[in-house]
């Protein structure tokens, strides 16, 4: 891997790993309009990893509490809300976990068409710009009960269709459940960290079943880069969203669907 490829791939993983724009659609450029090869497993794990790191990171002391509030509902206290909270992020977990474990065949076979990723961008996007507009919730991630999580999660299982946005699908699940712009989005946040988890484990399986020659210096460039990439999205988009909304997302999604379907066609 050249240099400029550590580049632009960790700052397309940071940037669009948390913006509600799909990543999946923003790396299938990468190959299509540049001569670089497959950048590896190893490469992928160290995005995953700055990803993580900076989704913690960021919300370290919301982590501590719930945490601490988790541990202790599990000695049979009762929960408080940060201890309810980190239930409904693992519970809404579950269903992305079962729909990748049924589905990880075809969605990496059959389901990585440039033209399904575009319609995907349009139909969610327009999704996303309805919940936008049409609700103007209060609820925060505080007041969400175990259906709402449930119903998060089950949306959060449709990100596993590529161009979805896995970021994307959550706030707009939850802003039509009543949350507002930003409680949306920190929940979406919260429930991206087991997903990466996840994720990166299946990676680190991968790669230990098929070990790969590891170029550390390209890896710990991948991963700073993306973690700090990341870490920015966060803090921005969250200062974004409250003064502006949605919106522009929206339009930037149907734009790109419409270009990768007139490009791929």
């Amino acid at each position: 891997m050249d240099w400029l490829q550590v580049v632009v791939l960790s700052l397309v993983q940071g940037l669009t790993e948390f913006l509600p724009i799909s990543s999946s659609a923003h790396l299938i450029l990468v190959p299509a309009l540049t001569p670089w090869s497959d950048q590896g497993l190893a490469f992928d794990v160290a995005l995953h990893i700055g990803s993580l790191a900076a989704v913690i990171l960021y919300f370290r002391h919301e982590l501590k509490r719930m945490t601490l509030s988790w541990v202790a509902s599990c000695r049979g206290q009762p929960s408080d809300e940060d201890g309810r909270l980190a239930w409904w992020v693992l519970l809404a977990t579950i269903p992305v976990g079962i729909a990748a474990l049924i589905f990880k065949t075809p969605i990496e076979t059959s389901m990585r068409s440039p033209l399904l990723i575009g319609a995907s961008l349009i139909l969610f996007g327009l999704l996303l710009g309805y919940a936008d507009w049409r609700k103007r919730g209060v609820r925060s991630e505080y007041h969400l009960t175990m259906k709402d999580a449930l119903l998060i999660g089950g949306a959060q299982a449709l990100a596993l269709i590529p161009g979805t946005s896995r970021s994307g699908i959550t706030i707009t699940a939850a802003l039509l459940l009543g949350m507002n712009r930003e409680s949306a989005a920190r929940f979406s946040f919260l429930m991206s960290i087991p997903v990466i988890v996840l994720a990166g484990g299946l990676e680190v399986f991968g790669l230990i079943r098929e070990p790969e020659d590891v170029a550390w210096t390209a890896l710990i460039l991948g991963t700073l880069l993306s973690g700090l990439s990341a870490y920015l999205c966060i803090h921005y988009f969250l200062i974004f969203i409250k003064r502006i909304g949605m919106q522009p997302f929206v339009i930037y999604r149907v734009i790109f669907g419409l270009w990768l379907l007139w490009f791929f066609w």
